[in-house]
Parts: C-alpha cells; sequence; structure tokens
C-alpha cells in the first residue's frame, strides 16, 4: 500500500442545501434544478453528529468474459470481494469497511454477501444494468451495489444518458445514521462511447444526483482519468480522495492484461468539509483488471 495523501482541511461549505434527487429509473435528469434552501422556515436544526466512513470501491469484473480473471468463478469472487470489505489498507493501516460502492457486480454475489455473517447488519442495494449481460453460474444480472453498516433510506435507481444499446445506471441511499447521501454508479466505456459526449452528460446527471448536501460520499467506474472534462462537475462540487490539494491526481486503478497499473478510473467523490486518508493498492490484482481505492472519511 503507498502512503495516503489526506485533504486536511478541506473548504468549509456553507449550510447545508437540499439534496437533488431524481425522479426515479428512467427519468431524464438533464437539466435537473438546484435544491433550495435545506429549511424554508428559516428553522436552525441541530447539526448531524459527527461520522466516520470508511468507503470502498471497486469495479470487481464480474462479467463472465476473458477479461475479468473470475468471472467464470463468481462465488469465489464473491468470496473476495467480502474479505476486502472486511480487512482493508487506508494509510498503513488495517480497516474494516463499512461503505461499499461496488460495480460489475452480480446480483447473486450481493445476495451471498447479505448471507456472510461479515455483513449481518448491513444494508444493501443493488442495480442491475438495464441490458447488461447475464452473470456465469446462474448468479444473476450485472449491476452496480451500495452496501452500509447502516440502515440505508430512499433508494433510488436512476438511469443515466447512456447510448441506446448499453444503459448505464446510478444508485443512491441515504445513510441516515450518518446523516449522508450514498451514490454509486458505472460510467459507459470507451468502447460504447468513443468520443467520451455520453460520459460528458453522465458526469453531469451524476454530479446533479449525488446533490449538494451538506455530507456526500458518491464512488465508482467513470472510465476516464482525472483531467478528464468528464469529471469537471464532480471536481466543482467535491473533493477526490486521493487529489493532492486543489490538483486532479490520485494513484492509478486500471490495470492491462499484464496487472500493470494504466490510468486512474475510479474515484470517491466527497463532500469538501470532510478529511479524508486514502490508499490504493500497489500490488498485481489478481481478482479483477480494476484495484480497488479505500478510503476513511471523517465529516465533523
Amino acid at each position: 500500500m503507498r502512503a495516503p495523501r489526506a485533504l486536511i482541511p478541506l473548504l468549509s461549505v456553507c449550510g447545508a442545501a437540499a439534496v437533488v434527487i431524481a425522479a426515479g429509473l428512467g427519468a431524464d435528469i438533464d437539466g435537473l434544478p438546484g435544491g433550495g434552501p435545506a429549511h424554508a422556515d428559516g428553522a436552525v436544526r441541530k447539526p448531524p453528529p459527527k461520522a466516520t466512513v470508511k468507503a470502498l470501491t471497486w469495479n470487481v469484473c464480474g462479467a463472465a468474459d476473458p477479461g475479468c480473471p473470475l468471472g467464470g468463478r463468481p462465488a469465489e469472487l464473491a468470496k473476495r470481494v467480502a474479505d476486502q470489505l472486511h480487512s482493508t489498507e487506508v494509510g498503513g493501516r488495517r480497516v474494516r469497511t463499512n461503505a461499499a460502492f461496488l460495480q460489475e457486480i452480480c446480483s447473486g454475489q450481493v445476495q451471498a454477501l447479505k448471507r456472510a455473517s461479515w455483513f449481518a447488519k448491513w444494508s444493501w442495494e443493488f442495480a442491475a444494468y438495464p441490458s447488461g449481460p447475464s452473470c456465469a453460474g446462474g448468479q444473476g444480472r450485472l449491476g452496480v451495489a451500495l452496501g452500509a453498516a447502516t440502515p440505508l433510506a430512499g433508494a433510488q435507481r436512476t438511469k443515466l444518458p447512456s447510448p441506446a444499446a448499453r444503459p448505464r445506471v446510478a444508485l443512491c441511499g441515504e445513510a441516515t445514521a450518518w446523516s449522508t447521501r450514498l451514490c454509486v454508479t458505472q460510467f459507459s466505456s470507451s468502447a460504447e462511447d468513443p468520443q467520451g459526449e455520453w460520459r460528458r452528460k453522465q458526469g453531469r446527471a451524476y454530479a446533479a444526483l449525488a446533490g449538494t448536501g451538506a455530507r456526500v460520499v458518491a464512488g465508482g467506474d467513470l472510465a476516464e482519468p482525472p483531467e478528464n472534462a468528464a469529471l469537471d462537475p464532480l471536481y466543482r462540487a467535491y473533493a477526490e480522495c486521493d487529489q493532492s490539494g486543489s490538483s486532479r491526481t490520485g494513484a492509478k486503478t486500471l490495470q492491462d492484461w499484464r496487472g500493470a497499473a494504466v490510468e486512474k478510473d475510479d474515484y470517491l467523490f466527497l463532500t469538501k468539509s470532510a478529511t479524508v486518508s486514502c490508499s490504493v493498492p500497489a500490488a498485481v490484482g489478481k481478482s479483477s483488471d480494476h484495484r480497488p481505492v479505500s478510503a476513511v472519511i471523517h465529516f465533523s
């Protein structure tokens, strides 16, 4: 593991604006309006209690194709995912996560995580890719999953602007005990969107879905390096856990066929008032073509 980059402290966010929520699966979310005041009647509420979110985002590569090392062995992959969530590393310390942002995971694997004793008190939500492939071994559909060691309320699955042949979806929910909005997605690949026009629309839509609340963590495989314009709306609204100051940086997470890390494609965006420590494994990942991103996020 490499040493983490810490964003301590980041800019303060003044007040808590209302969370912008899309209208449901299939909603057209281009041009979502901004939120109004959180308390229109002028009432002042007590600030939420401090919370620590120990998050992990990972494209686990569950598709049954040659590019996914364990795509044909879904039960083994589910165990690897459980092991990674149960004990990851951030800043040289072992950490047991309490929030998971997973992509290219099978619905059957999410059911396996629900049954595991480690996650007995977790809440899980799953959103299948609208026209994605089936998984090997009768493990259902491929999609994205959101998990938390606290109840998730108001979960919503929303289609992102996408090529007609391969629609993409975002999944968001409210971790009420932490007063935090959690979101996960996977943007269109370069093969599906060679010019990147859909990813630019997806960046705007995902930032709108995550909203402008006082506490947000939004993760996923966004299929572009940090400097790409598709990510501008997210970097404007949030801090990314592995950036250095105001620079859009971060360890590479996408591996090539040799296991070499070639590009940062995986992100954890969070409210700028939070403090964070973030890590990506330096070792070759053997379960997936992506390396996980792990973070400890403090909301005060």
